[in-house]
């Protein structure tokens, strides 16, 4: 089971940033190959710059569902609102952040 680093307050990877009911995921960054809860966590504690995820590479296993630990690829992640594999849901608004983690695609498409 992966572990998810930075200042988490539950065992679905919500962090002091973002902790609402929808806030269930972890993002692996492409720089160091952890998991942190949120481009805040990552930082505030990794001690490097973040990188994106490349749009070569966006089939990685990148997303981690804080629910039922599940891996999905960040092309997967961008294309859902819930994790195919349990069902729950996912923050809308993180999708805001998307750029932070993922190189965005110049065709439009992911």
């Amino acid at each position: 089971m992966p572990e998810v680093l930075g200042p988490t307050v539950d065992d679905q990877t919500r962090c002091v940033h973002y902790r609402t009911p929808l806030d269930v995921i972890a993002i692996r960054f492409r720089c160091c190959g952890a998991y942190y809860p949120c481009h805040r966590c990552h930082e505030e504690s990794a001690g490097h710059p973040a990188a994106q995820w490349p749009v070569a590479e966006q089939d990685t296993a990148a997303v981690l569902c804080g629910v039922c630990r599940a891996e999905l690829p960040g092309r997967q992640y961008l294309a859902v609102e819930a994790c195919p594999r349990c069902g729950a849901g996912f923050n809308p608004g993180c999708r805001l952040h998307a750029h932070l983690y993922f190189e965005p695609d110049p065709s439009g498409q992911r």
